[in-house]
Order: C-alpha cells, then structure tokens, then sequence
C-alpha cells in the first residue's frame, strides 16, 4: 500500500510539471466561479458546501449540474471522488465535460427502474435543455455505486474521444464523440419519418471539442469531493506548484479512502 501511495503522489507532481492542474476541495467554502446548468424546465437544485464536500441534492428526475470551465479548456482529464446518500426512485450520477453553451458530452450512471441494485452507465451528448437532441450510446450494466461509500469517477477526452472509469475500472472507451454533423443527421431522419415531432433546438450546435465540466445528479442526494483536472489548456488553480502542502493531504485522504 505504501509503495502504491508513494507512486500516485509521484505521478500527480509528473502530471502537474506536465500540465495545468485545477483542484477543487471545496475546503474554501465558496462555489463562487461554478454555474448550474439545468436539463430542459427543471428548477434550480440545492448545492452548498458542508463539512469540506459539495452536498448536493436534485429533488426530481430532471438533472442538474455544476459548472466550471470556458471554451477555452480542450483536452483534459477529470477526477473527483463522489458518494450517494440517498435517492427517491430512478436516479442518476452525471460527469460532462466539453460544456460550451448549453451543449454538452456526458457519462451517467443510472439506476434501472424496477431492477434492484443494477445501474446502467452510458455516454450521451446533445443540447442540455432539449432532451429531443440527445444521442445515447449502448450502455453497460451492473451495480456500479453504493450508497454512504466513496467512489472515483475519472473522465478523459482528447480531440473527439472519450474514455470513463469507475474505481479505476474502464467501461466506456474510446468512443467517438458526434459532431455538428451527426446532429444534422438525426434532425434530418427525424423530419423525414415524423414530421409531427417537434423540431431540435440546434442553436449554439457544437463540434464538442472545446468547452468546460460538470458534475451531476438526479433524484437524489450526494456529496462530491477532491475535483482534480489537468490538461495543457487547464489553468493552474490551488495545483502543487502553489499550495504542495494542501494538495498532498488532499490527495492522501482521498487515497485512504480505498
């Protein structure tokens, strides 16, 4: 264990030499540069910080995410660790990432309904707030997290792919991510076979190449912690060249944590 410990610390400082690091423990206690972004006609939900963690909660089925980031963020790759503590139904934990405007690249985990202790996790993309644009692809099943217990999520995407594990277990990857075009597609094939459907809110359509992350949920309660994103578009922000000392005990508590 030891010698495992010693090496994530020395690939972060690698990784940090190598790259912008932005962290996020929340242990300022401010959310001041996060946004919410809201799927279609949802309400605001609940985010504050409490004890050092992002307590978040989304009361409905609709999701909700945090938001950080611009068009300038490119290629990155995202870490955070995150714990469910209660859902009402049907829920969901999102990461997006490529956030530009109200279009948006997403991995979810969601529960199945009528199926106890199986989730599903998928990649999706689309236009946040019209659920009509959404692009899904096959999904992968099992019990993914479990309530009152820390997990890690990691995201990464480079130019037009993505990967995303669970407890450093791979389950989607590498996929492609769509384009300006496949969505020019879809809108075309869904005019052609129902032209009663209403048309695709494809103002803002993206190439998904450039913008900021989320995290996320539906449904449900949950706490979110140890925010970590490097790439070489990434600003430095309370990374290891600034504050080593508070990074590495970050980094240590969430180590000890599996």
């Amino acid at each position: 264990m030891k010698l495992a410990i010693s090496g994530s610390i020395v690939l972060l400082f690698t990784l940090s030499a190598e790259a912008g690091t932005f962290l996020v423990n929340f242990d300022s206690g401010k959310l001041d540069e996060w946004q919410e972004l809201l799927m279609s006609d949802a309400l605001p939900g609940s985010w504050e910080i409490v004890d050092g963690e992002l307590h978040a909660v989304s009361p409905d089925g609709w999701t909700r995410l945090l938001t950080i980031g611009d068009e300038t963020w490119r290629d990155y790759t995202i870490e955070f660790d995150v714990k469910p503590l209660d859902n009402r139904g049907p829920s969901n934990i999102v990461v997006a990432a490529r956030i530009n405007g109200s279009w948006v690249v997403w991995c979810l985990i969601g529960d199945l309904p009528f199926v106890d202790n199986i989730s599903e996790v998928k990649f999706a993309a689309g236009n946040f707030q019209d659920p009509n644009t959404f692009l899904f692809s096959h999904s992968k099943r099992q019990r993914f997290l479990k309530l009152n217990e820390w997990s890690k999520l990691k995201l990464d995407v480079k130019e037009n792919i993505l990967n995303f594990w669970i407890n450093g277990k791979q389950f989607i990857g590498p996929v492609q991510l769509p384009n300006r075009q496949s969505f020019l597609r879809f809108d075309a094939l869904r005019k052609e076979h129902r032209k009663e459907l209403p048309a695709l809110q494809l103002d803002g359509l993206q190439d998904f190449l450039t913008g900021g992350m989320g995290l996320g949920l539906s449904n449900q309660t949950a706490r979110f912690d140890n925010v970590v994103i490097t790439g070489d578009s990434i600003p430095d922000r309370g990374g290891l060249s600034v504050t080593p000392k508070a990074k590495l005990a970050t980094v240590w508590g969430s180590l000890k944590r599996f």
